[in-house]
């Protein structure tokens, strides 16, 4: 299954999650910055993967003009979705909500919430001035959740399993004399 992985990051955590995702599902996968799509045609993929990490309780404006733009071919793929965040439980949910569109939302075979990290190394003097006063933190911080990237990797296999196995029946439905099918035939129905 050909995967292609797009995300936006400012600070790093999101294009940390989509390099181990890419790892994952191995050699046909593509990772790109989002902002590096213009010569990518998603119908070339089985599987898309979008991410972004939030700040200001807002994903990256590029995120959300990558959607709108591919936004029926979207809804045509196996599609995960998820973002980094320094926030959890309702809120997380809530930037959840607000990043991506409530259909993409419903279609999507997994959604993921790999925390967060403020990397004040990474950050300029009026960010470092935000989290400082508004989160109150002093110092670098990761609170990147890897086990949630695990379980996303398995949700997401699963899922490609499950559509390979439906397509092979419905082929097999559909080509009575090939021998395969008739075997998988008995083996599914008997």
């Amino acid at each position: 299954m050909k995967t292609l992985i797009v995300y936006a990051s400012k600070h790093g955590c999101a294009k940390k999650a989509a390099e181990k995702l890419g790892e994952a599902f191995g050699d046909r996968t593509e990772v790109n910055d989002i902002r590096n799509t213009a010569k990518i045609n998603i119908a070339d993929f089985d599987r898309i993967i979008i991410g972004g990490s939030i700040h200001a309780g807002r994903i990256q404006k590029v995120v959300k003009n990558f959607i709108q733009k591919n936004l029926a071919r979207l809804l045509e793929k196996q599609l995960g979705l998820y973002i980094c965040c320094m926030e959890e439980g309702e809120s997380a949910d809530k930037e959840f909500t607000n990043a991506f569109p409530k259909q993409l939302i419903e279609h999507a075979d997994a959604r993921g919430f790999f925390g967060g990290e403020f990397n004040f190394e990474k950050m300029n003097f009026i960010e470092r001035f935000i989290v400082k006063k508004i989160a109150k933190v002093t110092e670098s911080v990761s609170n990147v959740k890897e086990d949630n990237i695990i379980d996303f990797i398995g949700l997401m296999s699963f899922f490609s399993c499950y559509f390979v196995n439906i397509s092979l029946i419905i082929f097999c439905f559909n080509t009575e004399l090939n021998p395969l099918c008739t075997l998988s035939k008995s083996l599914i129905f008997e």
